[in-house]
């Protein structure tokens, strides 16, 4: 009983250390799944905007006011428009930041030119 009690002694520390070795790493993944998380928003976030804006632009809004509303909803964004064969497409880009590092996100959307 001697042998395994001497075993128990020397292996008191070894839980601690390998917690201490498993947080950080679970932290980093954590972080990791929240910047996925936030930029999947940002890609979500920017296709709803290109729509609205197709969709303002299609109904005879003037461009100022797409303009305007992606800059209302997304601060610092492009919004670039394009009129092909009876469309009316846009195009928002902006830079998104997760954990840190800036993130291009970019979003098209397109509706029927009614041209009033």
């Amino acid at each position: 009983m001697s042998a395994r009690r001497g075993a128990a002694v020397h292996e008191r520390g070894a839980v601690s250390a390998e917690l201490v070795a498993a947080i950080p790493a679970v932290l980093i993944v954590l972080a990791l799944c929240l910047g996925g998380l936030t930029a999947a928003t940002a890609q979500a976030r920017s296709h709803e905007v290109a729509t609205t804006a197709a969709r303002l632009l299609a109904r005879g809004a003037v461009e100022s006011d797409a303009h305007r509303h992606v800059a209302r909803v997304l601060a610092g964004a492009r919004l670039h428009i394009t009129r092909v064969d009876g469309l009316l497409c846009t195009r928002v880009e902006h830079t998104h930041r997760v954990l840190g590092l800036p993130l291009a996100v970019e979003a098209r959307s397109c509706a029927l030119d009614s041209g009033w």
